[in-house]
């Protein structure tokens, strides 16, 4: 059990990719990450003296701080978030405890260039209907909480990438994009290592809507359904993905939690 302003590695596994999760904060020193130049899925890479940035990202849900072992750098990094009134609790064991239970893990390689304390961005394709919805909330939950996503014709994607610093994904140019039988949701999880078995249940869900590929898994239909019927009732692409975030976080928990419960209608007799 974590002691009080502490979260182990278990709590805070079952908390990433959920929208209640902590901003995580890695403040390592570079020698470690160095060494293993991985991050916690989500995490932002704030350096301990650089640790009053955090609070241009915080949210309601708290912060995770780590450094290599989980002690004087992320400890002390914490107590500073705590004493500016923010919510800060230390990861035990750190990077460390972390790698050591096969959590996935993030290659820095992967990532684009972020300044501390910033939002990284994207751009994509307008109207977007299942990838370039799934891929958004892929981002947003697994790589930066923050993330920026900016929506506009084909035809700009590139130019616009270039002069505001973006990442393209789901254009024929970008390698964050459909390769084969599959789609730009399937890049994403291999560009950054994260094949868990939950998200390989959900990958195979959206390969399946995004490409008329139904028969693949038995949801396929009705998050594409759900998603095209988002995709009418908003004219505006950001408010359409703010309104397609809780639909993808259920269908994540039901791949990590409850794909293998049934529910079945009671019988009208058994009904009181």
């Amino acid at each position: 059990m974590a002691s009080y302003n502490h979260i182990d590695v278990q709590q805070l596994l079952r908390r990433v990719g959920l929208p209640d999760a902590p901003l995580i904060v890695d403040v390592r020193f570079q020698e470690d990450v160095d060494t293993d130049p991985t991050v916690i899925p989500g995490a932002q890479r704030i350096a301990h003296t650089d640790i009053a940035l955090v609070a241009a990202l915080s949210n309601q849900q708290g912060i995770a701080v780590y450094c290599q072992k989980g002690r004087k750098l992320s400890q002390g990094a914490a107590a500073i978030l705590r004493e500016m009134g923010m919510r800060a609790e230390v990861l035990d064991g750190g990077h460390l405890a972390w790698r050591d239970a096969k959590a996935p893990l993030i290659p820095i390689s992967s990532l684009p260039p972020q300044e501390p304390g910033s939002r990284s961005c994207w751009v994509t394709r307008h109207r977007p209907k299942v990838d370039r919805i799934a891929c958004p909330w892929l981002i947003r939950r697994f790589v930066d909480a923050n993330a920026r996503f900016l929506f506009v014709p084909p035809a700009d994607v590139q130019a616009v990438a270039e002069r505001f610093s973006a990442t393209p994904f789901d254009t024929q140019e970008s390698a964050l994009s459909h390769k084969g039988e599959q789609c730009s949701f399937d890049a994403m999880l291999e560009h950054f290592d994260l094949r868990t078995p939950a998200l390989s249940r959900l990958a195979l869900i959206v390969r399946g809507a995004d490409t008329n590929r139904l028969d693949l898994a038995p949801e396929c239909s009705g998050f594409l359904a759900a998603l095209l019927g988002l995709s009418r009732m908003h004219r505006d692409d950001t408010q359409q993905l703010d309104a397609a975030m809780p639909i993808l976080d259920a269908f994540y928990r039901w791949a990590r939690d409850a794909s293998e419960e049934s529910h079945d209608c009671p019988r009208p007799e058994l009904i009181k």
